[in-house]
C-alpha cells in the first residue's frame, strides 16, 4: 500500500464497494487531463495560463460526475516523472495547487464530495502537505463522489508500493509468500477500497496511458479525444459516456460468454 494513503482507506479483498452499480453508467471515471501547454502556446501565452484555463476543467469534470451519479473520478494532476520539468514551471504549479485546495475544499465539502490524495506526498513542501491532509480529514465523511487526486504518483511507484508492503508482511511473519495473489497485491494498492476504473478519458490526442493506474486499468475502457484540456465541455464527456455504454466488455471472455455481461464493472467480472 503507497505510504501516502491513510491506513483507514485499506480495503481488503471482496470489501464492499461504496459505489452502486448503475448499469451502463462508469462507476469510476479515471483522466488524464493532457494539453493545458499547447492550449497556452496556440494563444501565445505562458504555460502557466494553460494550467489556470485547466483548472477551470476540473470543475467543468466534477461538476459533471456529480450531475451524471457518477460515483469516483480520478484526475492525474502531477505524475512523479513532471517533477523533472522546468523549476520555474513546477514552483508555479505548486502554487496553483496550493491556491485550489485552499480555494475549493470547502464548497466541495458542502456538495459531498470525499477528496484524497494518491501519490508521494512527501516530496511536496509542508503547507501543501498541510493543506493535503486538512482537505482529507474535513470531507472522508462524504460519499457522493470520491474524488482521488493523483499528484507524484506513477503506477509503477504503486506496484512498486505494494509489493514493498507485501514484503514488509511476509518479513514480519504475518503473511505467507504463497498466500500473495492478486487480490492480496490489489488490497494494498493505491484506490484498493474503489471498483477500478470502468472509463479512462485522456484529453490532447496522445494514444497512451503514461504511467497512470497501470495495475487498475487492467480492463477499462480507454477513451482518447484530440480536444485540449482546457477545452473540455459538457458534449466531449457526454461522447465518451455513450461511447462506453456502447462497449461489449468481455473481461477475457469471448463475445457469446460475456453476453450477459456487457458494461458489468470489472470488480464484478465472471470468474
Amino acid at each position: 500500500m503507497p505510504e501516502t494513503q491513510d491506513s483507514q482507506d485499506r480495503a481488503p479483498p471482496n470489501h464492499p464497494s461504496p459505489i452502486p452499480d448503475r448499469g451502463a453508467l462508469p462507476r469510476h471515471v479515471a483522466v488524464i487531463m493532457d494539453g493545458n501547454g499547447r492550449w497556452a502556446a496556440r494563444r501565445r501565452r505562458p504555460r502557466m495560463i494553460g494550467h489556470r484555463a485547466g483548472a477551470r476543467a476540473v470543475n467543468l469534470c466534477i461538476d459533471f460526475c456529480l450531475d451524471r451519479g457518477i460515483g469516483a473520478l480520478t484526475l492525474f494532476a502531477f505524475s512523479s516523472e513532471n517533477w523533472g520539468r522546468p523549476e520555474e514551471e513546477v514552483g508555479a504549479l505548486m502554487k496553483l495547487f496550493l491556491n485550489a485546495l485552499e480555494r475549493e475544499v470547502e464548497e466541495l465539502d458542502r456538495r459531498g464530495v470525499r477528496i484524497r490524495f494518491i501519490g508521494e506526498r512527501e516530496r511536496f513542501a509542508g503547507p501543501i502537505r498541510e493543506r493535503m491532509d486538512a482537505a482529507e480529514a474535513s470531507t472522508r465523511g462524504n460519499g457522493r463522489l470520491h474524488l482521488a487526486i493523483a499528484a507524484s504518483y506513477g503506477g509503477r511507484q504503486d506496484v512498486a508500493a505494494a509489493a514493498r508492503a507485501l514484503a514488509t508482511e511476509v518479513a514480519a511473519g504475518r503473511l505467507r509468500p504463497e498466500d500473495i495473489d492478486e487480490r492480496a497485491v490489489g488490497a494494498r494498492m493505491a484506490l484498493s477500497d474503489l471498483p477500478d476504473p470502468d472509463l479512462f478519458i485522456r484529453t490532447g490526442g496522445d494514444l497512451r496511458i503514461s504511467n497512470f493506474l497501470l495495475w487498475q486499468l487492467a480492463y477499462t475502457e480507454l477513451w482518447f479525444t484530440d480536444i485540449l484540456w482546457p477545452e473540455l465541455d459538457t458534449a466531449t464527456l457526454e461522447r465518451a459516456l455513450a461511447d462506453f455504454a456502447a462497449r461489449e466488455r468481455r473481461f477475457g471472455l469471448t463475445g457469446e460468454q460475456a453476453g450477459g455481461f456487457s458494461n458489468l464493472p470489472s470488480d464484478r467480472a465472471p470468474e
